[in-house]
């Protein structure tokens, strides 16, 4: 299995690779703000249908690009990075209403794909807009650097909204911005958010074409259903190689199955797990060319709060220069079916005492024992 190693940062473990069949595929920034340090404002517009990935590019942009630029060539990614991203002046609520910090170095990152269904808005603005989060997702990096956990939450999951009573998790975004969405996650779980990463998707398939594409293991066969496609893309069971249009459909995917957004999640996982294993791949990080240019299609598109920059990644990248994808767990946080709300939503319930159990597990930094425990861990 390969790490950052590639780049002689750990071990030196023999390259793996893998052939498969492949599944049928078809602004500019603003300018910086004065006074906004290195990385300005911009007002993204972003569509349901990429937030299902973006998510999952920008998890890997965050833990690559960490790892490699304890290499080489940090100075020029480190730059490319600051340079590229749009920075976030107002990601968190007030102090006084969040957990305390972790005192034993784990790290959690809040990773948001926006949805925006009505007027423009601005991603810090806290005030309310029409702009969701179709897809979050929490990643905790253990203390000790050797293994990260991502848990997807379900955007139907029915949650107290601090101040606003109860409501599904993906509405709290709307309803109060960053500052809301990090204080529902962190009330839920437990555990203070450290950073936050919102994406934009207009570059999303230049992201799928910078890696040459990504093999993805789908559990199910199925044909995507999305009426807005160009055209319908096939998968098989099994292994699947995805870019572009295929990788977009591949994620957005829920009406083709009876569990609809429950198989949804496990492919944005899926997906996840496969562009993580590309990108550490031998043939990536020996190739200074693909790894710059994933960058340069990722970044962009990237809005992270203003502490998430170059200096925060070499420093996370100096712990996580070993980590190989055998060593990122990927779940979504417990549930216990579905139901109606009292105003007549359809909701996901939340599994409260395996919730409970989580918290625990985020506070102690036990996470993979807590997967291990439920029997959740392959």
């Amino acid at each position: 299995m390969d790490d950052l190693s590639a780049l002689g940062l750990g071990r030196d473990d023999d390259a793996t690779t893998s052939s498969s069949p492949a599944s049928s595929s078809d602004g500019e920034r603003d300018e910086r703000d004065e006074g906004r340090g290195r990385r300005g404002r911009r007002r993204p517009r972003s569509r349901a249908a990429r937030a299902l990935i973006g998510v999952s590019l920008a998890l890997v942009a965050l833990l690559v690009v960490a790892g490699v630029a304890a290499g080489g060539f940090a100075l020029h990614l480190a730059s490319s990075w600051d340079d590229a991203t749009t920075s976030l002046d107002d990601a968190f609520p007030a102090d006084a209403d969040r957990p305390a910090p972790a005192d034993d170095g784990s790290v959690n990152v809040l990773l948001m794909g926006s949805d925006s269904r009505g007027d423009e808005t601005t991603l810090d603005d806290g005030s309310p807009s029409d702009q969701r989060t179709d897809t979050m997702m929490l990643l905790h990096v253990d203390a000790d650097r050797q293994h990260a956990s991502v848990m997807s939450v379900m955007r139907d999951l029915w949650v107290p909204i601090p101040g606003r009573g109860e409501g599904k998790v993906n509405s709290a975004f709307a309803r109060g911005g960053s500052p809301l969405a990090v204080q529902t996650v962190e009330q839920l779980l437990g555990a203070r958010v450290d950073h936050v990463a919102i994406i934009d998707f207009d570059g999303f398939a230049d992201m799928t074409t910078a890696l040459g594409g990504v093999d993805v293991v789908s559990e199910k066969a199925f044909r995507s259903t999305a009426s807005d496609r160009r055209s319908a893309h096939e998968y098989v069971q099994g292994v699947n190689h995805l870019e572009g249009d295929s990788a977009l459909a591949f994620v957005r995917e829920r009406s083709a199955f009876a569990d609809a957004d429950f198989q949804r999640v496990e492919n944005q996982q899926a997906f996840l797990d496969g562009v993580l294993r590309t990108l550490v791949s031998r043939a990536t990080l020996t190739d200074p060319t693909r790894v710059t240019g994933f960058l340069a299609a990722t970044a962009p598109h990237v809005t992270v709060d203003a502490d998430l920059d170059a200096g925060t990644l070499v420093a996370l990248g100096a712990g996580l220069r070993g980590l190989r994808p055998d060593d990122v767990d990927f779940f979504t946080v417990p549930t216990a079916g579905t139901g109606t709300s009292a105003d007549g939503q359809s909701i996901v319930l939340p599994d409260d005492a395996a919730i409970s159990e989580l918290r625990d597990a985020l506070r102690d930094d036990q996470v993979r024992a807590f997967l291990d425990a439920r029997g959740a861990r392959p």
